[in-house]
C-alpha cells in the first residue's frame, strides 16, 4: 500500500509522473475496495517498472476497465503525450486463394475454389502503384494467400519494378507465413532469402500470421502454418539484418487469458534481445462467414481491456496499435484513452483482408483529413508518420481548405475554434 511507503520513496514516485499523472493514480489507488494485487500493479506501473505475466494474468481475469484504462493511459502519455500518429498508405493483396486453411479467415479461398478468389499478375500490381502517382502515400502494404506462382523470384522483381518507378515508396510486405514458404520452396536459408529482398527494395515487415502462438490454441485454428517459433525466428533474422517489423495477436475467439499473456511474453522476450519491434497490432477475431462462425465476437469493452493490458505489459514497445477498419472509427477513437497512439493509416485502397470478415468498415479509406478530425475529436495531436516513425507533418494546429476533394472525398467545411 502506498500507506505504507517511506516519505522518500513517495517523493521519488511523485517526481517521476506529472501532477494529472499524480492526481488520477492517486485517486484510483486510495479507492478502499480495490484488490490489493491490483494494488500493487499500479504502484509498479507508477514506478515504471515491468509487471508480471502473473500480474498480466490478473489484469485480465479481476481489473476493470477503468483501472486498465487509466495506468494504460499513464504509460501512453509519458510515452508519447497526446501524439496520436498515422500514416498515408495503401494496400496490395496479390491474392486471396490460398494453399493452407485457417479455420478463423473469411478471405482465402482454396485452390479448389479459385475460380471465387483473385490472382493479381505483375502488371496489375504495378498499375495499382502508378494508380497513386502524384499522391503523397508514403508506404504500400502488401500481403495476400500463399500460392506457388507468387514466388521469391515474382517478389524481387515486383519489390525492384516498383523501387524503379517510385523510389521513395516505402514497401511493407510479406508475413512470416509467406516467407517460410517462399524461402523452403527457394531452398535458401531466412537470412539469404532476406538478403535478395532488400536488395529488390524490401523496407519493412508488416505484423501479420501470428495469430496465437501456442501450439495449444494454433493447432486447432491455423495448423497448416508456420509454427509460432517459426514466427519469431523470422522476425529475429530480420531484426538482426537492422530491419524493423511489427507484430501482432488473433483475440477474441477460444483462447484463454492465459494464451494472450503467452503470446505476449515470447513477443517482449523477442524484444527484449533484438528491439526490432515497432507496433504491437492487437487484432479482433470476426466470426463472419468462416469456420469459426459459430463463435461469439468479443465485446467492446473486451477490446478496450485488450488494448489496454497490451500496453500496460509490453513495456518495450513504442506503440499500439488500433486497426480501425477492424473495430470501427468509434471504437478507435475510444481506443486513444486506453493506451493506443497509432490508428494505421488512410488505407486508401480495396483492402478485402477484414471487410470480407464483417469488419466494422467495408470501404476501409479515411482521407487525411477524416483521420486528422477523428484523432482531434477525443483531444489527440494528430501527427502524419512514415512507416519508421518519422515525423512528416503535425496537424494540430492546421486547418484543411474548405472542400477540399481527396480522392474522390468532399471534405465538410471547418468550422474554426
Amino acid at each position: 500500500m502506498l500507506a505504507n511507503r517511506t516519505s522518500a520513496e513517495l517523493l521519488l514516485l511523485s517526481s517521476r509522473m506529472t501532477m494529472n499523472e499524480q492526481s488520477t493514480l492517486n485517486a484510483l489507488l486510495q479507492d478502499p475496495l480495490l484488490d490489493p494485487a491490483l494494488h500493487a500493479i499500479g504502484v509498479s506501473v507508477a514506478e515504471g517498472r515491468r509487471i508480471s505475466d502473473d500480474d498480466a494474468l490478473l489484469l485480465y481475469e479481476k481489473a476493470p476497465l477503468a483501472f486498465v484504462g487509466t495506468l494504460a493511459n499513464i504509460i501512453r502519455e509519458r510515452k508519447h503525450g497526446g501524439k496520436t500518429y498515422f500514416n498515408r498508405n495503401f494496400h496490395i493483396e496479390p491474392t486471396n486463394v490460398c494453399i493452407y486453411t485457417c479455420q478463423f479467415c473469411s478471405y482465402s479461398r482454396l485452390i479448389k475454389q479459385r475460380e471465387d478468389g483473385w490472382e493479381y499478375s505483375m502488371d496489375d500490381m504495378m498499375d495499382m502503384v502508378k494508380a497513386y502517382d502524384g499522391e503523397p502515400v508514403t508506404e504500400v502494404h502488401i500481403v495476400g494467400g500463399v500460392m506457388p506462382q507468387y514466388n521469391l523470384t515474382f517478389y524481387k522483381d515486383l519489390f525492384s519494378r516498383i523501387k524503379a518507378h517510385r523510389p521513395d515508396l516505402h514497401i511493407k510486405g510479406l508475413t512470416p507465413v509467406e516467407y517460410y514458404y517462399i524461402f523452403k520452396k527457394a531452398k535458401v536459408s531466412y537470412e539469404e532469402g532476406f538478403r535478395q529482398l532488400i536488395e529488390a527494395g524490401l523496407d519493412s515487415m508488416p505484423g501479420g500470421g501470428a495469430e496465437i502462438f501456442h501450439p495449444d490454441i494454433r493447432q486447432q485454428i491455423a495448423s497448416d502454418k508456420c509454427t509460432g517459433e517459426q514466427w519469431l525466428d523470422i522476425h529475429r533474422v530480420w531484426h538482426q539484418l537492422g530491419k524493423r517489423s511489427n507484430a501482432t495477436i488473433l483475440y477474441g475467439h477460444i483462447e484463454s487469458y492465459a494464451h494472450r499473456v503467452d503470446h505476449m511474453a515470447r513477443l517482449r522476450q523477442l524484444q527484449d534481445e533484438t528491439g526490432g519491434f515497432q507496433t504491437f497490432i492487437p487484432l479482433k477475431f470476426r466470426n463472419q462467414d468462416n469456420q469459426m462462425s459459430h463463435i461469439r465476437e468479443v465485446t467492446t469493452v473486451e477490446d478496450l481491456r485488450n488494448y489496454a493490458i497490451s500496453r500496460i505489459y509490453l513495456d518495450n514497445f513504442d506503440h499500439i496499435k488500433a486497426y480501425w477498419p477492424m473495430i470501427g472509427r468509434s471504437v478507435a477513437q475510444m481506443s486513444l484513452a486506453f493506451g493506443v497512439d497509432d490508428i494505421d493509416g488512410t488505407i486508401d485502397d480495396t483492402t478485402k483482408i477484414y471487410s470480407m470478415a464483417g469488419s466494422e468498415e467495408q470501404n476501409p479509406a479515411l482521407s487525411t483529413k477524416d483521420l486528422v478530425q477523428l484523432i482531434k475529436a477525443v483531444g489527440r495531436q494528430p501527427l502524419e508518420r512514415d512507416t519508421l516513425y518519422g515525423i512528416i507533418m503535425d496537424y494540430t494546429d492546421h486547418v484543411f481548405p474548405d472542400e477540399e476533394v481527396y480522392r474522390g472525398y468532399t471534405a465538410l467545411p471547418v468550422v474554426q475554434r
